[in-house]
């Protein structure tokens, strides 16, 4: 099982979080001259197998390596992020298997961007966390539920378009 778990960490670990770590540790390389972050840099560049073989085209969004969302780790942190949260948190039920989910993803995500700061979103995997599907009825996916104040204000279940999703986000927050 701790194997699964470890190859699944491995082959869900994107592109964007090895160029923060890249440049976490260049930066620590940086401030420091000692041997020790000298040889974190050179542990880093022995990583590159991990990094993408050839180039992203210019033509995708770039995210920066401040995400946007996040993912629910488990019933608490579900509790402390998104209905303790001062923002309003779009809830994202979605699962691996789901090639919906996969579409409306990266879409509202790219929706909650430009929002810059007003609304978060959280991920919650059905798989991993069937608890928390079930307490918020969540029957198909991919399932969006807009939380304010702890209180379930709207959600849609299915993908929408990006004027829809603006529209959605936008009433969210209130606009």
């Amino acid at each position: 099982m701790a194997h699964r778990l470890l190859v699944r960490r491995i082959w869900t670990f994107s592109t964007k979080d090895i160029r923060c770590l890249r440049a976490s540790t260049a930066a620590a390389v940086s401030s420091s001259s000692s041997s020790y972050f000298t040889s974190l840099q050179s542990a880093a560049s022995r990583v590159s197998f991990l990094a993408p073989s050839r180039s992203v085209p210019r033509s995708l969004p770039h995210t920066s390596c401040r995400g946007v969302s996040f993912n629910v780790q488990d019933h608490d942190d579900f509790t402390d992020r998104v209905i303790n949260s001062d923002l309003p948190v779009l809830v994202d039920f979605h699962a691996q298997w789901c090639g919906p989910c996969k579409i409306l993803g990266p879409r509202l995500e790219k929706a909650i961007a430009k929002q810059k700061g007003r609304v978060a979103m959280a991920k919650v995997d059905i798989d991993d966390h069937t608890d928390l599907a079930i307490e918020y009825g969540v029957s198909a996916v991919p399932t969006v539920i807009a939380i304010r104040g702890g209180d379930v204000i709207d959600h849609f279940v299915g993908i929408k378009d990006d004027d829809e999703l603006d529209s959605f986000v936008s009433k969210v927050i209130g606009q």
